[in-house]
């Protein structure tokens, strides 16, 4: 039986995008960026894989968080209170998601050149 890698679930939030052409709201068509992780349904998750999974999320949570200061100061003298908050929040967000992409990436890429010598 074939286990389903999760991680290809992520996949799915990039139907949020068919929400900004409906809506006209263009600010939604980052979210087709998550069309990435459909590859993760056709790799077989085994114990290395979600190791590396482990340590790129991890590495993305500290990221977020120490990002997360910054950009409430940075929002905060460009924006409103009320928009400057959930700008933020947002940022630090994104942040996250392209760090654990781009650390899930090199280690992949460190497995993939280990296997070939």
């Amino acid at each position: 039986m074939k286990k389903i890698n999760y991680l290809g679930m992520l996949s799915l939030l990039s139907l949020i995008a068919i929400l900004g052409w409906k809506t006209g709201n263009t600010g939604l068509y980052g979210f087709f960026g998550f069309a990435y992780y459909i590859r993760y349904f056709w790799i077989i998750p085994d114990e290395l894989f979600q190791q590396n999974v482990q340590k790129s999320a991890t590495f993305a949570f500290f990221a977020e968080m120490i990002f997360l200061v910054p950009f409430m100061f940075i929002c905060s003298t460009l924006y409103d209170i009320s928009s400057s908050i959930p700008m933020a929040f947002g940022l630090s967000f994104a942040v996250a998601i392209f760090t654990f992409t781009i650390i899930l990436m090199i280690l992949e890429w460190k497995e993939q050149k280990g296997a070939q010598e």
